[in-house]
């Protein structure tokens, strides 16, 4: 590049020009698209010796600011008018997009008014209502055996707390943290669904494949008044920027601190184990 020329903006194809640095000299990763190598610069890290710490304080908090520039007042995507109706929906979300969820749960709600209806059903006669949403045989059992769960234990009501919750049927750690941390406002734990579990091991955040453990990594370094908005924040992510199948790495503002060996375009090193 001839000096004192500006670099182009990087293409949607994944190739760049990067300014190349006299003090130390650059390194050539493969181009994710396939075409010629990218010339990228040595990290700040790499060049003064410092040891990369994906967790350290600093690095947490500069990711949680970025979040918040581009998902400020994110919150759960599923329609709910009490914490009756998010804990159905959720369940209902297993392995179903949201979007597929709040266009049956108006209808289910409409016909089945209370917790009171639905525990009087047996879960044949909800199966016709969720079928869309798949495994509806057994998000049946799991909707009707909660509504007899909490009718018998907790008068009708849905619990506030982790060990409570997690003794209906159908209620998993991540079921239970939507239900605390969006409808009672308690950040105990951190939601572990499919975006937070992928985009957290690219970030170097955890090494665990396990959604509990990946979930106590969070813990650690996530500070609990961030934990129910880092959550939201981290699964809109996923379902606008940080793609599963081919993230939009070039328009992704947390890319200059992202080392995810599988990036589609890259201005830092990269790291193999970075990946799901």
């Amino acid at each position: 590049m001839a000096q004192g020329s500006k670099s182009r903006r990087p293409t949607k194809a994944g190739r760049r020009d990067a300014v190349r640095k006299q003090s130390a000299p650059d390194k050539q990763v493969p181009n994710r698209t396939g075409g010629k190598p990218a010339t990228i610069a040595r990290s700040k890290s790499a060049k003064s010796g410092k040891r990369y710490n994906p967790i350290s304080p600093e690095r947490i908090q500069e990711i949680l600011k970025r979040l918040d520039r581009l998902y400020p007042d994110v919150t759960c995507a599923l329609t709910h008018a009490s914490a009756w109706e998010l804990l159905v929906a959720t369940i209902l979300s297993a392995q179903a997009t949201d979007v597929r969820v709040n266009m049956v749960t108006p209808e289910i709600f409409k016909k089945y008014p209370t917790v009171q209806d639905f525990a009087a059903l047996k879960p044949e006669q909800l199966e016709p209502d969720i079928r869309s949403t798949g495994f509806f045989r057994n998000k049946s059992k799991s909707v009707v055996g909660a509504a007899k769960k909490l009718l018998a234990d907790f008068g009708g009501k849905v619990p506030e707390n982790m060990d409570d919750l997690l003794s209906l049927p159908g209620v998993a750690r991540k079921t239970a943290n939507v239900v605390l941390g969006t409808w009672f406002k308690k950040g105990e734990g951190v939601v572990v669904d499919t975006h937070v579990h992928r985009i957290s091991r690219r970030l170097e955040l955890t090494r665990n494949d396990d959604p509990k453990k990946i979930e106590q990594d969070l813990i650690q370094i996530i500070p609990q008044e961030r934990r129910i908005l880092f959550s939201h924040q981290v699964i809109w992510h996923g379902r606008k920027l940080c793609i599963a199948r081919r993230p939009k790495c070039v328009d992704c503002p947390l890319e200059t601190i992202c080392h995810a060996g599988d990036k589609t375009w890259t201005t830092v090193e990269t790291h193999k184990h970075a990946r799901l």
